[in-house]
């Protein structure tokens, strides 16, 4: 790890336009699991898969099943930014991070300090009605009971976006632009099995590719610097000059 940490850090020295695409794994030192590592969600028990429960048609047919599931696995409002998150609002602060890419929905990006999140699959902190767009917040959702509904008696949905459901093109555009951009991507906490979302590496044309993730990744074999470690254990060794 020695090697590829001062690697990593001579690159973050020497460049001013880096991006980090990140996924569950940058939030799972803060408590909150991720999908298919072997404690995560994708291997626990359920009445229904968790990759049916979350998807557009199962919402709206059994909406009341969702939101079981939905306040009781995806709703993690007393998580708080770890290392890694901490370490990139210091690197869009010191001029040397022009964004965060990520597949996750908790909002720890934004409550860390970074301004520039692009939320690929949206956040859970953002629900609105279906009928009138009502907003409403992630604790109104977790302290309301079966299917939340708004004033007007439409049904409330998380603005995260659930399997069958294409990503917002907005924000798509903005990713797109942003690691086109970019000198070094870093990428970091991802098995970058989820499509389209792992499909924006392929914009990136700058200098170096890092990759810094517990497991093995279809793009290792890209990487100009692999580290295997945890994320936030990592770049709590970077330094921001």
């Amino acid at each position: 790890m020695k090697a590829g940490l001062e690697k990593l850090q001579e690159l973050i020295n020497k460049h001013d336009r880096i991006v980090f695409f990140g996924g569950a794994g940058v939030s799972t030192e803060s408590g909150i699991p991720d999908f298919r590592s072997v404690d995560g969600l994708y291997n626990q028990s359920y009445d229904y898969p968790p990759e049916t429960i979350l998807s557009h048609s199962f919402f709206m047919r059994y909406p009341e099943e969702f939101y079981r599931f939905y306040r009781d696995k995806m709703l993690a409002l007393d998580a708080k930014p770890n290392a890694a998150h901490k370490k990139l609002a210091e690197l869009e602060m010191a001029g040397k991070l022009t964004g965060v890419v990520t597949q996750n929905i908790d909002g720890l990006h934004q409550a860390a300090g970074s301004s520039h999140v692009m939320e690929l699959h949206g956040s859970v902190l953002r629900n609105y009605c279906m009928r009138c767009h009502k907003f409403f917040d992630a604790e109104y959702i977790l302290h309301s009971e079966g299917v939340p509904t708004c004033e007007c008696g439409g049904m409330i949905k998380p603005d995260v976006v659930l399997y069958e459901e294409g990503l917002d093109d907005d924000t798509v555009s903005d990713a797109v632009r942003t690691i086109s951009q970019a000198e070094v991507m870093i990428v970091g906490g991802t098995s970058l099995a989820v499509y389209p979302a792992a499909g924006l590496l392929d914009y990136f044309r700058g200098d170096a590719l890092v990759l810094v993730n517990k497991g093995a990744t279809p793009q290792d074999k890209n990487a100009d610097v692999l580290i295997q470690e945890p994320i936030g254990k990592v770049f709590s060794m970077i330094t921001v000059r």
